[in-house]
């Protein structure tokens, strides 16, 4: 992502919308903007391998480990609007649990590239599949959708769910319904 382009892409849009770039109240927008826009499509310069960076660490634990609530803002491929929520993510272990913090990054280095939530939510299931190698794990993302609040039908208070249940959480419904219990407890 070169910024010099990115700066140049924000001035030609500005300058189409009929805005004048270098009036003082908008001199320097089109560099904020191109780089906010990198930071936050950061998730392509990152890798699963650099995400977790060896954090897998021995354990006799088979009983199901849950990380909930976990911020995430993405923007929405259709739109780039902002969808902002929180990931609910669980996973059964096989002899080897992930570091806590590396969850949330999971989550963040895919929230952090446009998509839509449905991919977002699976793409996250199946990378803690791949670097676990769990028995089962189940995703749930809950967002709010800019382009649906700010534009098109402007429903304030719509809320997306969207869910990604991989091994025992799709084969077993009491696995299931235990993690379903589990993050809805305290709401």
């Amino acid at each position: 992502m070169s910024l010099e382009k990115l700066t140049s892409n924000y001035h030609d849009i500005l300058s189409n919308l009929g805005e004048q770039p270098e009036r003082e109240g908008l001199k320097g927008t089109p560099k904020r903007a191109a780089k906010a826009m990198q930071f936050l499509c950061r998730g392509y310069t990152q890798s699963l391998d650099e995400i977790v960076n060896g954090a897998l660490f021995e354990s006799d634990n088979d009983e199901m480990v849950i990380v909930r609530d976990i911020e995430l803002y993405s923007l929405c491929e259709h739109h780039l609007l902002p969808f902002i929520g929180k990931a609910h993510v669980a996973y059964i272990p096989t002899g080897k649990v992930i570091g806590l913090s590396k969850v949330a990054r999971i989550v963040d280095m895919f929230a952090r590239r446009l998509q839509i939530q449905e991919n977002l939510t699976r793409q996250i299931a199946e990378a803690v599949q791949q670097v676990t190698n769990a028995r089962g794990v189940a995703v749930v993302v809950e967002a709010k959708h800019m382009c649906m609040m700010m534009r098109g039908v402007e429903k304030q208070n719509s809320e997306m769910m969207s869910s990604v249940m991989l091994g025992d959480f799709r084969e077993s419904f009491n696995t299931r319904q235990e993690f379903l219990q589990l993050i809805s407890r305290g709401k």
